[in-house]
């Protein structure tokens, strides 16, 4: 195989610069996919600044790659070289452990994430286990298909786990990356869709989306009416809010889903808990098949993030519009390498 060029960081915050290295013999279950878009998300900053400190360098970022398959391993199954396929977080799990067994393979003990002690997608390919090369279904948008193997699965996976259902009221907190294709997503699954939002200027474009209500997040005056009214709500942000008057909004019974890597401990008091037998939780990214289901759902109801578009080459000023927080919603890099 020949070099792989991509843009890799050298040090922990360095600016990316241009990179080549032999990736090795392909693996029996592996693919190559030369990627035809990337799109950024905030994980990839993190990763970037060892926010988490996992990362390991020299580091080459990119978990939401579009597209396709240009080699196989030998016992590659249900995907072929030619095929469009992304790929996001996950790039390969064990295949064996309890929870691979039952379909959780994002929740593998021994799974692979994309742009941790290996190369991911700011590159021309990228290998992955076939498993995690999921097919881009017709009626999804190439150029805008990356975003959906990291933020839209993200926010369509509890759907799925949690059951939410078309007749609950639902809140999302945190209209961004994540937060724009939720908010799509619960629309179009029939439930009645609260957006909360520190930007008053999103508050047509919400609506658009699929919000049937805009609520200003930094006003405690606009939380107090919902109280004892949300069934779910789900949490985009990465930063720390007021959780307590979150949980105030929720219906008995109802569930505060996190979603968004917020690092802080979160300060939530049991009795409204308890008393409203109300829940706490979070969830990774999807299985697989749950992230075909959710292409498959994009393709049905016309479902795409909006995106802003740069030339891989222009990576280090993409970077930097989203580390800004000007991006709507999510940026998107095209293959631009000579």
């Amino acid at each position: 195989m020949s070099k792989i060029r991509a843009y890799a960081a050298t040090t922990a915050g360095a600016a990316l610069e241009p990179f080549e290295f032999d990736p090795g013999p392909l693996g029996d279950e592996q693919v190559e996919i030369a990627v035809d878009y990337c799109g950024i998300c905030h994980s990839d900053l993190s990763v970037i600044h060892n926010s988490w400190g996992n990362a390991q360098f020299p580091l080459v970022p990119g978990h939401e790659v579009s597209g396709r398959i240009v080699a196989t391993g030998d016992k590659v199954k249900k995907v072929k070289a030619g095929d469009r396929v992304g790929l996001g977080w996950f790039s390969g799990s064990c295949m064996s452990c309890p929870d691979c067994l039952r379909g959780d393979q994002n929740l593998c003990p021994n799974g692979e994430d994309t742009i941790i002690g290996r190369p991911g997608g700011f590159a021309d390919r990228v290998r992955a286990h076939w498993a995690w090369a999921v097919p881009i279904p017709d009626g999804v948008d190439a150029a805008k298909a990356g975003p959906l193997f990291c933020g839209g699965i993200t926010v369509f996976n509890p759907i799925v786990q949690c059951g939410v259902r078309p007749t609950d009221r639902v809140g999302v907190v945190g209209v961004g990356g994540l937060g724009h294709l939720a908010v799509q997503f619960l629309n179009k699954w029939g439930c009645e869709v609260f957006a909360f939002t520190s930007s008053e200027d999103k508050k047509d474009e919400l609506r658009k989306l699929g919000a049937h209500h805009v609520v200003n997040s930094r006003d405690p005056a606009q939380l107090k009416p919902l109280a004892r009214s949300l069934d779910f709500i789900m949490v985009t942000v990465n930063v720390p809010l007021d959780w307590n008057a979150y949980i105030a909004t929720l219906a008995p019974r109802g569930r505060l889903h996190f979603v968004g890597a917020v690092l802080e401990p979160l300060d939530i008091g049991l009795f409204p808990l308890l008393m409203g037998q109300r829940s706490v939780s979070a969830s990774p990214l999807g299985s697989p098949a749950t992230t075909a289901q959710m292409l498959d759902f994009c393709a049905r109801h016309g479902i795409a993030a909006v995106t802003e578009n740069f030339g891989m080459s222009q990576v280090n000023e993409a970077l930097a519009r989203l580390e800004s927080g000007k991006a709507r919603y999510r940026i998107v890099l095209k293959n631009d390498f000579r």
